[in-house]
């Protein structure tokens, strides 16, 4: 019977290495040797190894990576910006502070670029044609780097080519509203040249309401009074101070959605289904073009027609008029219009994302992903190159304590470099749709770090609710920069704050819009998402970003002369993502608070109640299913906080860790309905889909609401009413379920 005790044995060995393949756990004593046993799987967060990392990341090589990185420009699909691939694969791979792997993944994508033999040009015509003023957007050659070779000049990227010609309107920020405006006023805009500023609305969105009204082209310009606190004067600003110079001009993407315009919802491969060119939406309709604001001056000082309104006023010393067409005792002469030659052209381009990879030592199925987009317009030493540089301290860091073989985390971190951001967040779309399943089943968290550094004041984060309080316990363990001695929690609560019903006075978050690669990862596939970054001081400033964005002012020189001297803010954003990186990978209960999303969902409530309950009662439509939602969502959120505080007290069984944390992590999935919005492409979240309406409440109940307003009962408007509460309520109660006891059912 030697022989059935054998087998027997057999037997079970498999049966018990099957059931730890099943569970995820595997242990870890060594770097070297991810698959070798040894690691408990009770291990916790490290608070040793947390403070070691906090001490080693070093401001001094955040500078020399930010010197590196932006030494020359690197637009998505160049040469430099392929240098860029390999340099970071070089540090991923090195024997002493890489990572266990690092790989790169392509994607031929549809980008779009000006001409280099012809640039675009706007001019001054005269009724027979004859120039009498040309402006070449392009930027004054301050400080040595706007010419070289390899500067991009300033353009609307996906603007189509053409040479439209007509009368100049002012249109304030080209709203729908603003264009609407210039009409009820009597202003003809058919066949016009609209001048727009930057903000209010979308870039692209400023070209589609202008067509919509007849309008054949727009220029937008960055107005003083919007970035430089109306400063605008050359002593005024750059390299005289941190304010946009007259010369400066922000390029930019101007279409409407994310990801590979040719392959919305699947990746960028040779072998996916692309677009026919004629069936893209979302590209701007009629030529665009970025210009300075000196130039733009030249064209708003010197227009007819009635003044502006105060609320469109700006920075540029004269008084803003309408149009349309120039007035008579102006620079130019009567009946002359804006001619504008735009050469641009669409061009499939291979662009990568790479990645840096560490193995989890017990979980190496769940994901923690830090990423930060390589690609910039120029230079690039704020946008994206100072949170590429506090990523690539962070890596070094950590793959330094995993080469010595003293640290290995917990769960799998995966750091991304993505590219062709700047396009429209192409290499992160591209990503999550080419592993949707995979990401979906096992990322716990997406933090992005994309500028590191707008300025030195303050830390500003955004994020879903339950990364709240990681972000939180990070922040109050870590010095501030300055001789304050706070923390940088005490720092941040000073600059923006709010009252929570909970916790009392806490640093106010931001919520997550589409400003950068945490897009899909929140919209798409509903993982909870973070961006972080130190800020300047709102309270001294009313720049709606900062001055040089998007142009060739954009240096390393920039950075350290005015934003960030001793780059000790980029320090403090490398410990801060650093630290809740460890906690979310190191921790044996994931550190997401789900209850913190009670306070959204009861503001939102209780907007709806006060805002839209009469109009709804009027449709026979009542909020009482929602009421009963939240309600439930809010115990099931206290329950499970109870169930964790429970097993932390003892000592949980590891199945019993993994099925809450499951639980954590899954909670931002129930929130989708990928049917709920199907004009919005890419937003499946009902609780942080774009809201268009003037009530802060669900934003698909809200844009319903005020699209049925003047519609009369029973009509489709309505009915959609009905669906998009119905759509939320379904979500809460789903949302809800997930938080339950998992063998209730």
């Amino acid at each position: 019977m030697h022989w059935a005790k054998i087998l027997g044995v057999g037997i079970g060995v498999a049966a018990l290495f099957g059931l730890g393949i099943i569970l995820g756990h595997f242990a870890i004593p060594k770097a070297t040797d991810p698959q070798s046993p040894c690691t408990s799987d009770s291990q916790d967060l490290d608070l040793a190894i947390l403070d070691s990392v906090m001490g080693q990341l070093d401001a001094s090589r955040i500078r020399e990576n930010l010197r590196e990185l932006s030494k020359e420009p690197h637009v998505a699909s160049s040469a430099r910006d392929e240098a860029l691939v390999r340099l970071l694969l070089e540090r991923w791979q090195d024997t002493e502070t890489g990572l266990d792997s690092a790989k790169t993944s392509e994607y031929k994508v549809l980008l779009s670029f000006p001409s280099q033999k012809q640039p675009n040009i706007v001019e001054v015509v005269g009724p027979n044609g004859m120039v009498f003023h040309s402006f070449q957007p392009g930027e004054k050659n301050l400080t040595g780097e706007q010419v070289e070779p390899n500067v991009l000049q300033p353009y609307a990227a996906y603007a189509p080519p053409g040479a439209p010609k007509g009368l100049l309107v002012y249109a304030n920020r080209g709203s729908e509203k603003d264009f609407e405006d210039l009409e009820k006023w009597g202003i003809n805009l058919e066949g016009t040249i609209a001048l727009t500023h930057y903000g209010g609305v979308g870039r692209g969105a400023k070209a589609i309401n202008a067509a919509k009204h007849g309008v054949v082209g727009v220029l937008v310009y960055t107005d003083p009074g919007d970035i430089n606190d109306g400063k605008s004067l050359p002593s005024e600003t750059f390299p005289n101070s941190w304010g946009l110079p007259p010369s400066g001009v922000e390029r930019g993407s101007y279409y409407e959605y994310f990801g590979d315009p040719l392959t919305p919802y699947l990746p960028a491969h040779p072998s996916s289904f692309r677009l026919d060119l004629n069936n893209i939406s979302g590209f701007p309709p009629i030529p665009a073009q970025p210009i300075g604001f000196e130039d733009a001056k030249d064209l708003l000082c010197n227009l007819t027609g009635a003044s502006a309104p105060a609320t469109w006023q700006g920075a540029l010393g004269c008084d803003y008029k309408l149009g349309p067409g120039f007035r008579q005792d102006g620079s130019f002469p009567e009946g002359s219009e804006v001619k504008m030659s735009v050469h641009n052209s669409l061009e499939l381009r291979n662009s990568s994302n790479v990645l840096g990879i560490i193995q989890g030592s017990v979980e190496p199925d769940r994901y923690v992903i830090y990423g930060n987009h390589r690609d910039s317009w120029v230079h690039g030493a704020v946008d994206p190159s100072s949170g590429t540089a506090v990523l690539l301290e962070i890596s070094r860091v950590l793959g330094t304590l995993l080469k010595k073989g003293t640290w290995r985390p917990r769960r799998s971190i995966i750091f991304a470099s993505w590219g062709a951001e700047e396009f429209g967040l192409i290499g992160s779309t591209e990503f999550t749709e080419e592993f949707l399943s995979k990401l979906q089943e096992r990322t716990v968290a997406y933090i992005n770090v994309d500028i590191s550094v707008f300025a030195n004041a303050t830390l500003r984060a955004q994020g879903t609710p339950p990364v709240q309080s990681v972000i939180f316990s990070a922040t109050k363990e870590i010095s501030a920069p300055g001789p304050s001695g706070l923390s940088i929690y005490d720092n941040w609560i000073r600059y923006t704050n709010r009252s929570s019903s909970v916790y009392g006075p806490i640093p106010s978050m931001g919520t997550l819009g589409a400003g950068s690669d945490y897009a899909s990862f929140i919209h798409f596939l509903g993982i909870s998402s973070m961006d972080l970054a130190y800020t300047y001081d709102r309270s001294k400033t009313s720049a709606r970003i900062y001055p040089t964005y998007h142009t060739a002012f954009d240096t390393f020189d920039y950075m350290e002369k005015f934003l960030d001297p001793g780059f000790s803010s980029h320090q403090a954003v490398a410990r801060t993502a650093g630290n809740v990186l460890l906690r979310l990978s190191d921790s044996l209960f994931l550190p997401l608070n789900v209850s913190d999303y009670n306070e959204t969902l009861r503001s939102f409530l209780q907007a709806a109640q006060e805002n839209l309950s009469n109009l709804l009662q009027q449709h026979n439509i009542s909020l009482g299913p929602l009421v009963t939602a939240v309600e439930k969502f809010e115990t099931a959120a206290a329950a499970l906080n109870q169930h964790i505080s429970a097993l932390q007290k003892n000592n949980p069984d590891p199945l019993q860790v993994r099925m809450v944390n499951d639980q954590l992590m899954l909670l931002e999935r129930a929130f989708l309905n990928p049917r709920a919005f199907p004009e919005e492409r890419y937003y499946s979240h009902v609780l942080w889909a774009p809201n268009t309406a003037s009530v802060a409440t669900f934003p698909g109940l809200a844009n319903a609401c005020a699209r049925a307003q003047d519609a009369n009962s029973g009509s489709e408007a309505w009915a959609e009413v009905q669906r998009q509460l119905s759509i939320v309520v379904m979500a809460l109660e789903g949302a809800a379920a997930t938080l339950e006891p998992v063998h209730d059912f």
